[in-house]
């Protein structure tokens, strides 16, 4: 969160790329990763999603009214309990959209090896292309 210069606090932001773009990009060469890398960057955003998994069902917890008291207060967070979870920028919100994304984030990451092994083995022929027999 950002504060202006009124010392207003605004929500900023950023635009990520979708997976759909990222994989676009790893098959037309826009970027290409090493096995090794590659494998670590596909390991970190696995465990994401097998926790996002595992923890679901309390996750979506934040879509129902807590418990609270009957007074008109209590009422009145709970509902803005879950309509802040649940709005455009909520944390459930922003966690279902991760939870979609992430596999094909995965799947640009495998296309992107594939890319950069392909070029490996282009720039390898042609240097042993180069060697005298």
């Amino acid at each position: 969160m950002n504060v202006n210069d009124d010392g207003d606090q605004a929500m900023v932001f950023t635009r990520t790329l979708s997976g759909l773009e990222l994989k676009r990009m790893a098959t037309g060469q826009g970027f290409s990763v090493d096995d090794t890398t590659g494998e670590r960057m596909i390991r970190a955003l696995q465990d994401m999603v097998d926790l996002l998994e595992e923890r679901w069902s309390t996750l979506e917890k934040l879509a129902t009214n807590p418990p609270l008291s009957v007074s008109a207060t209590a009422q009145w967070t709970a509902q803005r309990t879950v309509a802040t979870a649940s709005d455009e920028y909520g944390l459930l919100t922003q966690l279902r959209a991760a939870r979609d994304e992430l596999p094909q984030y995965i799947e640009a990451i495998r296309a992107a090896k594939r890319g950069y092994s392909e070029t490996e083995a282009a720039h390898q022929k042609s240097i042993e292309g180069l060697s005298p027999s």
